[in-house]
């Protein structure tokens, strides 16, 4: 017996239609992730580095910009690192001096301790596992909004110099508080608070 030739045509139809939804359909998602640049190059980069630790209560601006920071070191990449500056005149001689103290160590294990409460400013302390290195870094919003860093270490010494008041291991006091501020934090040691 002979299918119908309009019951054919039909079938036909609606194979097509499905044929053409599926193309609309992937063209709208290849767009989409064409159209946002910045999505894709962070998830590139995070498909490329090894996972950050977190310890403390980082906002969603602070993980970020300490995210990247830590990906700029382990690629070596100055310039990427530089251009997470929030206004600082002295940008580029301290990304060179963090990168040449921290880059090989930021290749390994990396745990972000990050300090009182992140809505416009955060101090982070960054622990490099391997090599025991230990760096404080500061993450806030800059004039147009969004995060970055405070890069004005130009003097390598200082670039390279370990927190006095930071706990040996992390989550080991301050990342557990809210409002104290790092000169608040210094002068009481590390009693946390």
């Amino acid at each position: 017996m002979r299918d119908h030739p309009l019951a054919l045509t039909t079938a036909r139809k609606a194979g097509l239609i499905r044929f053409a939804l599926a193309g609309v359909v992937a063209g709208g998602l290849l767009t989409g992730c064409a159209s946002d640049d910045k999505s894709l190059a962070y998830q590139t980069d995070y498909g490329n580095h090894r996972p950050l630790r977190v310890v403390g209560y980082p906002s969603a601006g602070s993980l970020e910009t300490v995210q990247k920071a830590v990906w700029r070191l382990a690629d070596g990449d100055t310039d990427g690192l530089a251009a997470l500056a929030v206004g600082d005149e002295h940008a580029d001689a301290t990304a060179r001096n963090w990168v040449k103290a921290f880059g090989a160590a930021a290749k390994e294990e990396v745990t972000a301790d990050f300090y009182d409460e992140g809505s416009v400013r955060q101090v982070v302390v960054l622990y490099f596992a391997k090599s025991g290195r230990v760096k404080e870094i500061e993450t806030r919003i800059g004039q147009d909004d969004a995060w970055g860093l405070t890069l004005d270490e130009p003097d390598p010494t200082a670039a390279t110099a370990r927190p006095d008041w930071a706990p040996t291991n992390p989550g080991g006091t301050g990342s557990r508080t809210s409002g104290v501020q790092p000169a608040d934090r210094r002068a009481r040691g590390s009693e946390g608070g």
